[in-house]
């Protein structure tokens, strides 16, 4: 199994900022690709952004010029710097792993157990 701990949600004002980790571990080879989804109440789970391993990235149009994702490779671990922050933001936010594992079964799509983002207007 491959696990995912994410970390840094909380509570902040309208236009404020923070900073969302996942970390990924448990016999890795290689991780294709690490995103981080969001899902409000009485809403679809909706892709936020993502990122391949060679640092290739696509943002949902809501939130593009005002959070950016990034890799540490080394870390297995996945960031999401969100800036601007808005109302509509307000979402338990989840981190998404795939990639190969060292062990059968190979392939794992792993997810995280979410983290609350509330913001505040």
């Amino acid at each position: 199994q491959v696990q995912l701990v994410e970390s840094g949600g909380g509570l902040v004002q309208a236009g404020g900022s923070l900073r969302l980790s996942c970390a990924a571990s448990g016999s890795i080879f290689r991780l294709n690709v690490m995103a981080w989804y969001r899902q409000a109440p009485g809403n679809q789970r909706e892709l936020v952004a993502g990122i391949t391993s060679d640092g290739t990235t696509n943002y949902a149009d809501s939130v593009k010029g005002r959070f950016m994702i990034s890799i540490d490779n080394a870390k297995n671990t996945v960031y999401l710097q969100m800036n601007s922050l808005k109302p509509e933001d307000t979402a338990v936010y989840y981190c998404n792993a795939v990639g190969i594992r060292v062990a059968f079964p190979r392939r794992f799509d792993s997810w995280g157990q979410g983290t609350q983002v509330t913001v505040s207007s």
